[in-house]
């Protein structure tokens, strides 16, 4: 496993266990020391270090998972992702034809979300990621039923985290769209017991990986 990543489930159980022994507000301070960047970049590079047939074989096991969960089957409108630096690839269920899906561009600070078919046109948008055209049909938050998160890392708390852009803290914390389910994507590597998160983080209902879904 790789070092940063050992280094930090070791801190966290040095901040558990000192949880116990110091006031809130010494807990505040240790809590922001836990460095977000240094894991996500070394999550980031042990993604990227998978080889494609390992990449793929995991990707469609979520797939598969996926499909297994109430909070998918119920769904007819799901708010996805194209995979991009090896994210886990959905991509086999954007042909189920039984339901409509919406992919993201990025348009300043704020995501647009557009319907998407297997026929229409993608073009690559900011920081390199797949999107639909900008004429493409958007969607109005009420017809969302499931949103699908891309994530760098989750917990079991249901705490997510991102890139470090922000895109999806201010999606979810914005009420037109706080009460919809969510479901963060990762590996296994990338699911742990406890990550730091600040005030403004919003919980996932729920987090999928290749062998487990956790719903809260």
């Amino acid at each position: 496993m790789n070092e940063t990543i050992v280094n930090y489930q070791l801190s966290i159980i040095n901040y558990q266990f000192t949880c116990q022994l110091l006031p809130v507000r010494t807990l505040l301070k240790i809590d922001s020391q836990l460095n977000k960047t240094e894991l996500r970049r070394s999550l980031l590079r042990k993604r990227q270090s998978m080889t494609v047939q390992d990449w793929q074989k995991k990707s469609d096991r979520i797939s598969s998972q996926l499909q297994s969960s109430p909070l998918f089957t119920q769904a007819t409108t799901i708010l996805a992702y194209f995979s991009f630096r090896q994210e886990p690839d959905l991509s086999p269920l954007f042909t189920d034809s039984q339901r409509s899906w919406g992919f993201p561009r990025c348009v300043g600070e704020s995501l647009s979300w557009h319907l998407w078919q297997p026929d229409d046109i993608l073009q690559t948008g900011n920081y390199g990621i797949t999107e639909p055209h900008p004429e493409a049909p958007t969607i109005n938050p009420t017809e969302v039923d499931l949103i699908l998160v891309p994530s760098v890392a989750c917990d079991r708390q249901g705490y997510r985290l991102g890139y470090g852009g922000g895109y999806y803290d201010r999606l979810l914390s914005s009420p037109i769209w706080a009460n919809i389910p969510t479901i963060g994507v990762v590996f296994d590597f990338a699911y742990f017991h406890q990550l730091p998160f600040d005030n403004w983080d919003k919980c996932l209902q729920g987090v999928i990986t290749e062998s487990q879904i956790y719903i809260r």
